[in-house]
């Protein structure tokens, strides 16, 4: 009976610092902004906390990612800044929008 007890109380421990230390880590996020440093930053361990300087990052962090579209030729996905919309239509190249413009359509299509 004292080990069952024993394990069900690890257990409890367990759960109540793996919460604490996701409490302290989200709480870290928080303060630093949208959270994980890579490349350079992370490596040379300088990090913008809102003092001057660290505009461009901070910027950056705060900024949605561009949306993807769907060439309607190939299918690959690529940035709507380069994408090429023709007749209601999204192609990820101009050649790509006049292969599909020159396509029969209609009944004789296939």
């Amino acid at each position: 009976m004292r080990q069952i007890f024993l394990l069900i109380l690890l257990f409890i421990v367990g759960q109540w610092l793996v919460k604490a230390l996701r409490r302290a880590d989200s709480s870290r996020t928080a303060r630093t902004g949208a959270g994980g440093h890579t490349g350079a930053d992370a490596h040379a361990g300088t990090r913008s906390h809102g003092h001057a300087g660290g505009g461009a990052h901070s910027k950056a962090a705060g900024q949605l990612p561009e949306p993807m579209i769907r060439c309607v030729e190939c299918g690959v996905h690529a940035p709507k800044s380069d994408s090429v919309l023709v007749d209601g239509q999204t192609f990820c190249s101009h050649d790509h929008a006049k292969r599909y413009a020159a396509r029969p359509a209609g009944r004789n299509a296939r």
